[in-house]
């Protein structure tokens, strides 16, 4: 393998955020998001709503590279009240101290190499970094694959369930939560 890296994103690489956003739900989300909501996502201005998270007070944006190539990205920051609250709405003690992983995807051709371990780890160390005391984390329950990788890191379902609309298909993904001490092994 070639060196394998997490580096800060900047608005530079905006383009190949978007696209390995578009080349990972196509082949890894169409069965479960329905094939109009991927495609939906094609047309979308990507590259705009990248260059607005990139710049997002309070959001750091990874990138996982292999050599000269760019693999995968992860999103996190300080989650908001709505995406740890109990489902009546209620906050948990540690809410303020609490990290979300909004996103984290590696483009399927370059799985299997540890960079999704390296972005939750740079992910996590960050969010310590901010003060965060653990972190949540949102995945389609049809999603073995991430659902996996986050339990082999540790984290676990909370019981807390969400359903979203695609306008297809109902979604229903489960709150994970776990540690923010992950080293890589």
């Amino acid at each position: 393998m070639s060196d394998a890296a997490v580096r800060p994103a900047t608005v530079q690489d905006v383009a190949e955020i978007a696209r390995i956003q578009r080349e990972t739900w196509r082949a890894a989300y169409t069965a479960i998001l329905g094939e109009h909501a991927v495609a939906t996502l094609v047309g979308a201005d990507l590259e705009g709503t990248w260059r607005e998270t990139i710049g997002y007070p309070g959001t750091r944006v990874h990138l996982a590279t292999e050599g000269n190539f760019t693999v995968g990205f992860c999103v996190a920051g300080r989650a908001p009240d709505s995406e740890v609250a109990a489902a009546d709405g209620t906050l948990p003690a540690d809410a303020a101290a609490t990290g979300l992983v909004a996103a984290l995807l590696v483009e399927p051709r370059w799985g299997r190499r540890g960079h999704a371990g390296r972005l939750l780890a740079t992910a996590a160390a960050g969010l310590r970094a901010d003060g965060a005391e653990r972190g949540v984390a949102w995945v389609p329950q049809a999603d073995h694959a991430s659902l996996g990788f986050y339990r082999r890191a540790g984290w676990a379902p909370d019981g807390t369930v969400r359903t979203l609309d695609t306008g297809e298909t109902m979604v229903r993904e489960i709150r994970l939560t776990g540690t923010l001490d992950l080293a890589l092994r």
